[in-house]
């Protein structure tokens, strides 16, 4: 049995959240999925997600900074790539990450709001929080965006 091959659609931003995972050649990718980040809500200006603390730790029981800042990067890229499809796309060139407080256990929740949507980049300041609402880390990515080799 042939597969029908997948039709690129005109926009990302008019995908569901799954949609956009299943379009995507590496579906939410490797790391996310052995690190729990579930996507909820996605769009050029603004991106959530959810990722758990359990399995994402440093050796003293806390969040691992790490794992806020791949949290954070899959946001900032994610948005970046809806925005800048299909004629380019996005890498990340610089992020930075404050550590305000720890988490031991549940889930965080990143979200990404766009701050600059530009035509060659775009910036993204990404606040993540505990079950509790309390902020734990704060992190700004900016990516490029460059011509899309498949076109």
């Amino acid at each position: 049995m042939s597969e029908t091959p997948q039709t690129a659609p005109a926009s990302l931003a008019d995908l569901s959240v799954q949609e956009l995972i299943d379009f995507l050649p590496q579906g939410n990718g490797r790391l996310n999925d052995k690190m729990g980040v579930e996507l909820v809500e996605v769009s050029a200006e603004r991106v959530v997600a959810t990722m758990p603390v359990e399995g994402n730790t440093q050796p003293f029981g806390l969040l691992h900074g790490g794992a806020s800042v791949v949290l954070a990067e899959t946001l900032g890229s994610i948005g970046s790539a809806i925005h800048a499809y299909p004629d380019k796309i996005a890498v990340g060139v610089d992020i930075n990450a404050t550590h305000h407080r720890s988490a031991t256990s549940g889930l965080v929740t990143g979200v990404a709001t766009a701050v600059h949507l530009g035509r060659s980049s775009t910036s993204y300041d990404i606040v993540i929080t505990d079950e509790r609402g309390k902020r734990v880390c704060s992190s700004r990515i900016t990516c490029a965006l460059i011509d899309n080799p498949g076109i």
